[in-house]
């Protein structure tokens, strides 16, 4: 079972926060006459605000105590405090007197209407790093109120509901947001938790269109070929799709598949697929290089038998109506080389009505027209795909791969 691992994205939030809002904290100007800062009090302000600037933020802190010492003081002076004191325990990295300073002014109805989203911004994001989950939930949704676009924050929310475990309202979050790589990796996580097998199914064939990734590929054709139900007669189609997915790379692998397309009676793709194994140095080589031969041989000879008596065998097939035979043929013309023969093969085949397995027939068909460079015909063709054994999955999945191919 794949898990994704998550960037810590929601760390690097907290100090957009931070750094959203320290800019803005300070010493500001008196809104009206009554507000003024008695000298016992602004020395002590004025030279923390200096140390702040300088960078000198633990002993800013500690300069403003001698302004916390005078008594009697106004809101006013309690506020331009706070507001110094919020700036020096950001940049000191001093969460916990952060927050109360930042909870402070935000209460103390004094920021300006431009100010006041910054700080709920950043609060959000320092309870986030406290891993206090339930507040930072309140604040980011008290930041969204006032700015619902707000991107960062709505991706706050779903990973702060994610990693606190509020798994529903965090896929709420997911299906209403943008489809990032991300946010699908996270979704996947969480259908994972609640062994929602189909969604995750469904996250995952996403990801594989959207981002398609080796690992993505890999899962998705596991799964379908571990469904309850799968046809064993479907495994060399799955085998296809890792071929030009480049995940093939055993000599068993290429072996294996070879030996498939011959029992298809596909000679013309069992060789492709024994020349590109050749290639890739994973055929000829090692104690088994004779072996490999021998396969190569067999496949070169099928496939001369198959041509010197292919008019007499498909002038039987017609004959006896044999659907499957008929359409393996055009198929394997097809897979040679030889479409403008092959594909018309198919469609006589179809239009026979004889076939044992008609959904699996129809993914062929879909495969052949796209390896005969007749990409919207193919996929007209996969679409129309349905099947429970496995055909509906693969042949969205090689739509999937036509679409966006790796």
């Amino acid at each position: 079972m794949s898990k994704f691992r998550l960037a810590h994205l929601g760390l690097a939030m907290a100090a957009l926060g931070f750094s959203a809002a320290a800019p803005m904290v300070g010493l500001v100007p008196a809104a009206y006459a009554a507000d003024t800062v008695r000298a016992e009090v602004g020395k002590p302000l004025q030279e923390a605000q200096r140390l702040v600037s300088s960078g000198k933020n633990r002993e800013a802190l500690a300069k403003l105590k001698e302004a916390d010492a005078v008594g009697g003081k106004s809101d006013f002076e309690k506020y331009q405090i706070e507001r110094v004191r919020a700036a020096a325990a950001a940049g000191a990295g001093d969460n916990d007197t952060a927050i109360r300073a930042f909870e402070t002014l935000i209460n103390s109805g004094r920021l300006s209407a431009a100010e006041k989203p910054k700080f709920t911004e950043g609060l959000a994001g320092m309870y986030y790093r406290a891993k206090d989950y339930p507040k930072a939930i309140t604040w980011i949704q008290k930041s969204l109120q006032d700015n619902p676009n707000n991107a960062t924050m709505k991706q706050l929310l779903t990973q702060t509901y994610f990693i606190s475990g509020r798994y529903a309202e965090a896929a709420k979050e997911l299906s209403q947001g943008r489809q990032s790589e991300e946010n699908l990796q996270m979704l996947a996580n969480i259908q994972l938790k609640q062994n929602d097998k189909a969604g995750y199914v469904q996250t995952l064939e996403k990801l594989a269109g959207q981002y398609p990734k080796a690992s993505y590929w890999a899962d998705l054709l596991n799964r379908v070929q571990g469904k309850p139900g799968f046809s064993s007669t479907l495994n060399l189609d799955v085998m296809r799709l890792k071929l030009a997915l480049g995940q093939l790379s055993k000599p068993s692998e290429f072996m294996e598949m070879a030996q498939l397309a011959l029992q298809a009676g596909n000679a013309p793709e069992a060789i492709k697929i024994i020349d590109t194994g050749y290639k890739k140095g994973a055929l000829g080589t090692g104690t088994d290089a004779a072996r490999h031969q021998r396969l190569k041989d067999l496949a070169n000879k099928t496939l001369a038998d198959q041509t010197a008596n292919q008019a007499t065998q498909e002038a039987n097939l017609i004959k006896e109506k044999d659907s499957d035979g008929l359409f393996n043929m055009g198929y394997a013309l097809t897979s040679g080389g030889k479409a403008d023969k092959g594909i018309p093969l198919m469609e006589q085949a179809m239009k026979l009505g004889t076939a044992r397995r008609p959904e699996e027939q129809k993914l062929h068909y879909g495969i052949g027209l796209y390896n005969a460079g007749k990409k919207a015909p193919a996929l007209a063709a996969l679409k129309s795909v349905k099947g429970t054994a496995g055909e509906a999955e693969l042949a969205r999945y090689w739509t999937l791969y036509i679409n966006n191919p790796m």
